[in-house]
C-alpha cells in the first residue's frame, strides 16, 4: 500500500435495536430467545464459533451481561468526536466494545461511559458534565441516526470507503483481507 495515502475513521451512530430499553436485560438470554429461538443448542454453537473468532483477534467474548439502549453511548461517541477528533472517537469505541463484550460491562451505564472517557484521556470533569446532561448532542445523534437509515443502513458493521474516483461498500463482518483488499484499491485509485 502507498505511504502516501493516509485513511480517517470516522464513526456514524446506527442502533440495531433501538427498542431496546435503557435498564436492559440479560445478554446471554437475549440471544438465546431473540437469535435463536431459545435453543440451547443453536445458543452452545453460536458461543463456541464466536469464541474461536475471538481467540484467534486475541480477544475473550464474555456472553453475560446486559443488553440495552446504546443511545447515550453513541451521542458520546458523536460528542467527543467532533469536538476531539477521530483519534479520541477510536479509543471511546474500543473502550466501549471491551467493557461490553468482555467485561459484562452495560453498554449505557454512566460508569461505562465514563470509563470510555478515562480511557482516551477526556478530561473528567468534561465527561462528567457530558455524561450526566442526558441531552446534549442527541439532537444532532438523533438526526445522523435518521441519516444512516434514510442511507439504506440496516445492519452494522457497515464500512464506507470513500475512494477519490469511487466508494466502496462493505457490509457486515468480513475477513480482514477483505477490508485490507478495499483500501489497497483505493491507494491505487488515489496514486
Amino acid at each position: 500500500m502507498s505511504k502516501d495515502v493516509s485513511f480517517t475513521v470516522k464513526f456514524f451512530p446506527y442502533q440495531l435495536y433501538p427498542e431496546a430499553s435503557k435498564e436492559g436485560e440479560d445478554k446471554y438470554e437475549w440471544y438465546k430467545k431473540t437469535k435463536y429461538n431459545d435453543s440451547q443448542d443453536q445458543m452452545d454453537k453460536y458461543i463456541t464459533l464466536m469464541t474461536t473468532y475471538g481467540n484467534q483477534a486475541g480477544i475473550d467474548f464474555d456472553f453475560h451481561g446486559q443488553v440495552a439502549n446504546t443511545l447515550d453511548a453513541h451521542r458520546l461517541i458523536q460528542h467527543f468526536q467532533e469536538h476531539l477528533g477521530p483519534d479520541t472517537a477510536d479509543k471511546l469505541v474500543n473502550s466501549l466494545y471491551t467493557q461490553y463484550f468482555t467485561q459484562r460491562a452495560h453498554p449505557s451505564a454512566s460508569e461505562t461511559l465514563l470509563g470510555a472517557t478515562d480511557a482516551a484521556g477526556i478530561d473528567s470533569a468534561t465527561a462528567e458534565a457530558f455524561v450526566a446532561d442526558q441531552f446534549e448532542g442527541l439532537p444532532e445523534t438523533n438526526l445522523l441516526m435518521r441519516e444512516q437509515a434514510s442511507n439504506g443502513v440496516d445492519s452494522v458493521p457497515y464500512v464506507v470507503v470513500e475512494g477519490k474516483r469511487r466508494d466502496f461498500t462493505l457490509v457486515g463482518a468480513k475477513e480482514v483481507a477483505e477490508y485490507l483488499k478495499t483500501l489497497e484499491a483505493v491507494a491505487k485509485e488515489a496514486s
